[in-house]
């Protein structure tokens, strides 16, 4: 075999998402597409991945390992006033807990009242 194509058997061999930009530009180059060379010299390596799965008809897998993990909530933002009745709530159950001499779920609720004022002072 010549060296010429056992770099290109190499190449198809390894993966196209563990490919180099350069190798990925050399297999986007090969697909007959018009502008061919100007678009591919500008894609930067996700776009490349994507052009040449597209050309070659591959569907992306999602592995079963991240199907299995939490679903991101999206995030409430809170008006400062939502903000300052959430404090006023947690200072009150404060109280309440050192008067039952719950020095653990005080010390969680401080914690929250003060994560709640930076919050609040973040708000413009």
């Amino acid at each position: 075999m010549s060296e010429e194509t056992k770099k290109k058997h190499h190449k198809e061999e390894k993966p196209i998402d563990k490919m180099t930009i350069k190798e990925l530009k050399e297999l986007a180059l090969e697909i007959p597409h018009e502008h061919t060379e100007v678009a591919v010299r500008d894609m930067n390596k996700e776009q490349l991945i994507a052009f040449i799965k597209q050309a070659r008809g591959i569907k992306d897998e999602v592995p079963v390992h991240h199907e299995r993990k939490k679903k991101i909530k999206a995030k409430v933002i809170l008006t400062r006033q939502d903000i300052k009745a959430k404090i006023r709530k947690l200072k009150g159950e404060k109280t309440a807990a050192l008067e039952k001499d719950e020095r653990k779920g005080a010390a969680i609720l401080r914690r929250r009242i003060s994560r709640l004022k930076k919050q609040s002072r973040k708000i413009a």
